[in-house]
This record gives structure tokens, sequence and C-alpha cells, in this order.
């Protein structure tokens, strides 16, 4: 059973798990090798018979046969391999030949079984290789038999040790691969659930001004029905009102196709971008602000979007780069596009991970919207939040 050197040749990588009919080409590989091994090795055991044997020794025809059929039966070592290990373990006492199929077998045990197993049958296996070098001496020498013993005694705890090994780095990268996929759903679940929120918080934020277009258009037109004698410039006023109202109603309508409607009842305030900013700075944040738009020209649909990008972005500042001043500049026009940019300088001391699902919500908004948004470390070592709105040239006026 002196076998040690050649479970190299045993593929540690094999994916066929015992009881699985499905093989790979590698493991066909690895089948037809381990049978050629034990053959081989058996034959040349069953040469070695000098001094005789302390029993009748075997036919050689039949100690060939054994050696290859115990060959054979390596091929189901994946199926059972606890049993074909201690058949061939046991066997191999009176039969020598067979020392190499045992050896083999019990690598596969430490492979596929518990330690517990593999340590037992590695005993079982120690205990066989003194009876079988007592049956079967080597030499005349007085060390022969011990030298015998404990080289083979070792060599089968070289392949018990190896297979834990294998059997322990195969549950390891089957760990960590779930752990990869795993992290890999949850952050396809953190995504969908930040573009699903998202797509809520636009819901309510246009159901409230849709709500408000509405009873405005219903308001006016109400005048008119029971004033129609109402002088020629009030109509016409009227009439203006009654026109830009319905196109805003018509835009919200357009914007709010595909975006989930949500259940929640609670409605969100939002205010204009100054106040936010203002109380950023009362909160004791850093910032330049550079205002290159008149917010108050900016459409209600356009300035909501406006109003959360900066938002989230000066609560990014505040939760990464608390100690930095953050640069929050608005650029654009009608026909040109809203244009927002926030700049901080990237924190000394490395801020704990986030979820990133604030910034997620940003871009699916922004795309709602028909527009873009990107963010990330500069080259000058700054993080920037940009983004850009479509701003129709007809929204611009104020009727």
């Amino acid at each position: 059973m002196d076998t040690g050197i050649l479970a190299a040749l045993i593929a540690p990588g094999s994916r066929a798990a015992p009881g699985y009919g499905r093989l790979t080409p590698r493991d066909r590989v690895v089948d037809i090798a381990c049978v050629l091994i034990a053959v081989l090795l058996g034959l040349i055991a069953v040469g070695d018979v000098n001094p005789p044997p302390r029993i009748g020794p075997l036919p050689e025809w039949l100690s060939v046969a054994l050696c290859v059929a115990g060959a054979l039966s390596l091929l189901l070592r994946r199926r059972c391999p606890t049993g074909l290990a201690a058949v061939m373990i046991l066997a191999s006492t009176l039969v020598p030949s067979l020392g190499a199929a045992g050896g083999l077998a019990l690598f596969n045990v430490a492979v596929h079984r518990r330690p517990a197993v593999s340590l037992s049958l590695g005993a079982v296996a120690m205990a066989s290789c003194m009876l079988q070098f007592w049956l079967y001496p080597l030499a005349d020498t007085p060390n022969a038999y011990w030298i015998a013993v404990t080289l083979t005694a070792l060599a089968c705890l070289a392949l018990v040790a190896w297979g834990i090994v294998v059997r322990t780095r195969r549950q390891l990268m089957e760990s960590l691969t779930e752990r990869a996929v795993r992290a890999e759903s949850e952050q396809q679940l953190r995504v969908e659930q930040g573009q699903r929120l998202e797509r809520e918080r636009i819901a309510r934020e246009m159901h409230d001004a849709l709500g408000h277009r509405l009873s405005l258009l219903s308001m006016h037109a109400g005048a008119l029905e029971f004033r129609p004698d109402m002088p020629a410039d009030e109509l016409s006023r009227a009439a203006g009102v009654i026109r830009s109202s319905a196109r805003d109603c018509v835009d919200d309508l357009r914007e709010i196709v595909g975006v989930l409607r949500s259940q929640h009842s609670g409605e969100e305030q939002r205010g204009s971008i100054g106040e936010l900013i203002a109380e950023s700075l009362a909160a004791g944040s850093r910032i330049e602000f550079v205002e290159g738009v008149d917010l108050t020209a900016v459409p209600d649909s356009i300035a909501r979007h406006a109003y959360r990008i900066v938002q989230e972005g000066l609560t990014n500042a505040r939760k990464h780069a608390p100690q930095e001043t953050v640069r929050v500049v608005l650029g654009g026009g009608p026909g040109e596009g809203l244009s927002i940019e926030l700049l901080n300088k990237l924190a000394r001391v490395a801020a704990g991970p986030g979820s990133r699902v604030g910034l997620i919500g940003l871009r699916e908004r922004a795309s709602l919207a028909g527009g873009r948004l990107e963010h990330g470390p500069t080259a000058d070592g700054e993080f920037r939040l940009a983004a850009w709105l479509p701003w129709k040239a007809y929204d611009g006026r104020r009727e």
C-alpha cells in the first residue's frame, strides 16, 4: 500500500461528487489514470513474493485477475467511496496486489467524506499493512518489517491528510462562490429597491403638481362658464392660463407613464433649492453656491428633480466628507437644459461603505425625466456629481 506519491495524479478539482452520474472530461481522464496506476503497482506486487509468504501463495493468474478487478472497481469510487475503500483495504491484507487500489480508494474517502470517517479507515489501513507485511515478509533482516510498516503508515497518513486538505479547499471555494452569488443578488435587490423608491417618490411629487394644475384649470374654466360676458382682456388672460395649465398637465401625464404609483399615504413637502442651501449652511455645512440660472424660471417638472439631486448630493457630502466645502453650480436655460454639478474634495479619512441606493435613485430619476446623471472621483481628487435635465424652450414662458 505504498502509494502516497501516486495520489498526486488524482485531480483535486474534480466536480463529480459521490452519487452523481454526470462526469466531466477531466473526471474521465482521472478515472483512467487511477485504473492504470492501480494495475501497474499491483503487477509489481504480484512478482514480489521473496521470501515466501507465511500462508500458501496465491496463483499468479489469480493475483493478476484480482489486481485488475480491484483497479476497475475504482470506477465506482464516487458512488460508494467508504464501502469500496473498506473492501479494498481488508482484501489487500491477503492480496498485496490490491494495495494500490486500496490507497487510492482511501484518498477518495478523505476527499468526499468527513475527516472522522477517513481517519478511521486510515487506522484500519495501518492495521491491515501490519498484518500484510507479517504474512508477506519483505526480507529476512530483523528491521525490514518495521521499516515497511512505518513507511506504509506514513503513506496512509499522507493520503488521508492530503484528501482532507482537498476537501477543505473545495468546501472553501463553494462557500466563497455562494457568498459572491449572494452578495451580487443582494446588491441587485438594493438597486431595484432604490429604483422603486425613487419611482414612488416621483409619482407622489407629480401627483401633487398635477392635482394643483387641474384645480387651477377647473377654477378658470368655471369662471368662463359663469362669466361669459367678461371683458376681452380678462377672457384672453383666463384662456391663456387654461392653455398653459392644460399643456403642463399633458407634460406631467407623459412623464408619469411608466412610473410606479406608491401605495403610501405620506406626502413629502419640497422647498426651493435656495432654501435647501440655506438650511444646509445653517446646519454647519460648507457650501459654495453658484447660481447660473434664474431658479424662479425653472419649470416645476424640472425643479423637483433638481431639488432632489442637490439634496442627495449635499447629504452624501455631509456623510462622506463632512469637513470639505461643497461647490454647487447650476446653469443652462430654456432649450439648453438645466445642468447641475456638485464638487467636493475626497475625505482624508475613508468613510464607511455605503449602499449607494441614493445615487442609484438619482440616476433612475434623471433617466425617467429624459436626462442623465454621472458621479465618481475625478483626477483632481474630488468627488463629482453631475446631472443634466431637459428644459424645453416654451416651458420658460409664464402666461
